[in-house]
């Protein structure tokens, strides 16, 4: 039993090889509330809020050109951002965080 790895499911206890690709998988992370992130690429036109802001849910926080289209991004709860890490112009990835709220 040194090649098998232990698992319990439902209080019962199983004995299985792991695979490589198993073994070397991204470990889970759940998502950041505090962090706002893009969700598809494009480039920041507009900032409307800095750092220290105080921001209630649905105000506009920047908006982000993307395909042709300005998406307005707002705020998803009431809160004060902590810091902006984009600046107009910048061209984002997604997944990128672009507002950190305290």
């Amino acid at each position: 039993m040194n090649d098998l790895s232990e698992i319990k499911i439902d209080s019962e206890v199983y004995y299985t090889c792991l695979t490589r690709k198993y073994l070397q998988r991204k470990v889970y992370e759940p998502a950041n509330p505090k962090l706002l992130s893009s969700v598809i690429p494009g480039t920041v036109t507009k900032l409307c809020v800095k750092g220290g802001d105080v921001v209630k849910r649905g105000d506009l926080l920047l908006i982000l050109e993307a395909m042709k289209m300005e998406n307005r991004i707002v705020a998803p709860f009431d809160g004060m951002v902590k810091s902006v890490c984009v600046a107009e112009g910048d061209k984002i990835a997604k997944n990128a965080t672009m507002i950190e709220f305290e």
